[in-house]
């Protein structure tokens, strides 16, 4: 886990603080709206994701360590359950009960780094498991989980482990790797700060800093960003998926074989009915039997 590189504290402004609550109830609405009931599986998860690691985000400019926001994290969990079970908490001093509370609601935490992992072995109900398409680099991050549910006395069955991986199948390998390089080097730049990635990872530490100096966050995930260029092709081959057919299909079954219990594909802008399709038909297929079958956009 990582500290920023100044010891200050600084109390967010209201502005900063609102941002994370303003972002996830509007993406809550925008998914309930959009999907109905159907929300409660993969857009609500993908909000709650996107929600945590904007606070998160907010927090380490204001100076919190990792280990204050995991600390704040485990709270709110404890917080949420009480809610949900229709009986009286507390919340920041105030006495409150959700009257429309029926039953538990499953907790899904976004994972990558060593602390969160095993924050979500020990006390979720799901792991969304974000990092890199690579077996060496899942195992790593598998062990902590496994971890985590050791210390809280936990069975393998309590928790469900979905794994995000990004992905592009073409027979043009050139075009396979360009359409998966804005989302390797938004990748790159969040792995600057990460005090431990797994032994074979250390290698590309110089092209984490090249990406987290150069990437534009107004193009963040443009398939057409300048800054996409800026890691190099062993990287992006290995954080994502990317080539024909049958390559791709490799991939899939070396992390599909590890203990996942569903993997997510992230899809990238442009062409998302055609890459439907092809996941559809062409690749999913020659994964069964198995439980990786769901794609989520």
């Amino acid at each position: 886990m990582t500290d920023t590189a100044s010891g200050d504290r600084i109390e967010p402004s209201l502005g900063q603080a609102l941002v994370p609550v303003v972002l996830l109830i509007a993406m809550l609405g925008a998914a309930v709206y959009l999907f109905g009931d159907e929300s409660s599986f993969g857009p609500n998860q993908i909000a709650l994701v996107l929600g945590t690691a904007v606070a998160g985000l907010v927090g380490l400019a204001n100076g919190q360590s990792w280990a204050e926001i995991e600390s704040a994290i485990r709270r709110g969990i404890g917080e949420f359950r009480q809610l949900f079970s229709g009986e009286e908490a507390e919340l920041y001093g105030t006495r409150v009960r959700l009257a429309t509370a029926t039953r538990q609601l499953p907790v899904y935490l976004a994972v990558s780094q060593p602390g969160m992992l095993r924050l979500a072995g020990e006390v979720c109900d799901g792991a969304v498991v974000m990092g890199a398409a690579d077996p060496e680099f899942c195992r790593w991050q598998l062990d902590f989980i496994h971890e985590g549910l050791e210390r809280g006395g936990r069975r393998r069955e309590d928790l469900t482990i979905d794994l995000f991986i990004t992905m592009s199948v073409d027979d043009d390998e050139d075009q396979a790797v360009s359409d998966v390089r804005a989302w390797a080097t938004s990748q790159a730049a969040t792995f600057q700060v990460w005090k431990r990635v797994p032994p074979g990872w250390e290698r590309f530490r110089p092209e984490f800093l090249s990406a987290q100096r150069s990437y534009e966050y107004t193009d963040h995930l443009s398939l057409r960003a300048e800054h996409k260029e800026i890691v190099s092709r062993e990287f992006v081959q290995s954080v994502a998926i990317a080539g024909d057919r049958k390559t791709c299909i490799e991939r899939l079954r070396e992390v599909a074989a590890l203990d996942f219990d569903r993997i997510t594909f992230a899809l990238l802008s442009g062409g998302r009915r055609r890459r439907l399709e092809q996941l559809a038909t062409q690749v999913l297929p020659a994964l069964r039997p198995g439980p990786f079958h769901a794609v989520r956009e």
